[in-house]
């Protein structure tokens, strides 16, 4: 077993920044990446802004000959694998003399693709070429270990907004068990109709911005990205003098079983036990939570509930923000940014604030970081992130202590 499991390696495609400076730096000046949808007409529905990742240019990244073969969302995937690769400074070497696994996330994976489908079938024209092999769900993990000659443990996890959480979770475990000595770590999802139209059918996306906690939200906003973190044991960061960015403490993994859409205070507040249990963290040792936070009426009452149910009178004097004010709901992709966050929060004292926030909600009564960001000691963040079906993930993620 190894005893501690560390962040090397950061990689970032969101709305606010490709790769993690440009990233942090926008987080703390509150940046929104929330803009008009250009990818597909919205004319018919409800809303029309989304968190599109508009400077994303996947020939950067990515060998011209492979693109026909991903889809938008592997696509963000490998590249931010790539990112994340060259931050924890791996070679080419590393991938030769290791078997380095692969733990990744997401919530609809291949929508665009199945999409395009099925649009060329309307029209019966021919499919065009590799478009078939970007629809499996699996294809976002299996490209970013062709990319990298990855031959360790390769996983997807497909827990929709919680799926970040859970990969990174499962590569904390591979390297606790010395099953995998360095694993690529995260979470990816593009916009795509099927998001879009579902989640305007529910009425949950806000008109112009999200605006978690504040008592005049109107809901989420669809957006798309990519985190990936690589994650390897203290020693093996030690022996090749990598950069360390945090450490994983432990994570606490709970299902509702209770319904498709709405969360509960009581599987909420189990999940962050478990969390800090696992973790070996009292509660008056967290001084940070990022937020699942997504705007919804519902749920950011259900989660400021558990968040008191959990900390009982400590709960006001800890910042509580939500990144996604900012970057919108990147899905899968959500937690393992969040993740990102949290790594960047507890190496550098700086907590990114809640945007947007105008009018205070008595049942949103927590300190929620609003609209400019502080600087703050945070030794230890609680990464929380609960999805559809009653999936919810917490991670623990501790500064970095020799």
């Amino acid at each position: 077993m190894n005893d501690r499991v560390v962040i090397t390696g950061l990689g970032v495609v969101s709305s606010i920044g490709i790769g993690w400076q440009e990233f942090w730096d926008n987080l703390l000046k509150g940046k929104s990446g929330i803009s008009p949808v250009s990818s597909f007409d919205t004319t018919n529905h409800f809303t029309h802004n989304g968190g599109e990742v508009r400077n994303f240019r996947a020939e950067d990244f990515i060998p011209a000959e492979r693109l026909p073969f991903m889809n938008r969302a592997t696509q963000m995937a490998v590249a931010s694998a790539k990112l994340a690769w060259d931050d924890a400074g791996l070679t080419a070497g590393d991938a030769a003399e290791r078997a380095i696994g692969v733990s990744h996330g997401t919530t609809l994976g291949a929508a665009q693709a199945i999409e395009d489908v099925d649009a060329l079938l309307i029209q019966q024209q021919g499919l065009r070429k590799g478009l078939l092999y970007q629809m499996p769900t699996h294809t976002a993990p299996s490209a970013i270990a062709r990319e990298f000659d990855c031959h360790g443990p390769n996983f997807m996890f497909s827990t929709a907004c919680a799926a970040g959480n859970y990969a990174i979770a499962h590569a904390h475990d591979l390297i606790r068990m010395d099953r995998a000595p360095i694993v690529l770590a995260g979470a990816s999802d593009a916009v795509s109709r099927i998001e879009y139209t579902g989640f305007n059918q529910f009425k949950a996306v806000a008109p112009e911005k999200c605006r978690p906690f504040d008592k005049d939200r109107k809901g989420m906003i669809p957006a798309e990205g990519a985190g990936t973190l690589v994650i390897e044991s203290l020693e093996a960061a030690v022996r090749r003098k990598a950069t360390i960015y945090a450490e994983i403490g432990g994570y606490g993994l709970s299902c509702d079983a209770h319904h498709m859409t709405t969360a509960t205070v009581e599987g909420i507040s189990a999940c962050m036990n478990k969390a800090l249990r696992e973790a070996g963290i009292a509660k008056e040792e967290v001084s940070y939570i990022s937020a699942h936070g997504t705007g919804t009426v519902a749920n950011d009452k259900m989660e400021c509930a558990s968040i008191r149910e959990v900390f009982g009178p400590l709960y006001k004097g800890i910042p509580v923000s939500s990144i996604k004010s900012m970057l919108g709901h990147t899905m899968g992709a959500a937690s393992a940014l969040e993740a990102i966050a949290c790594a960047l929060i507890v190496r550098h004292d700086m907590i990114p604030p809640t945007i947007n926030y105008e009018t205070p909600d008595p049942e949103c009564d927590i300190d929620c970081v609003p609209n400019k960001a502080r600087a703050h000691k945070v030794h230890i963040a609680l990464n929380n992130s609960y999805a559809f079906g009653g999936n919810n993930a917490s991670l623990v993620i501790k500064k970095f202590l020799q």
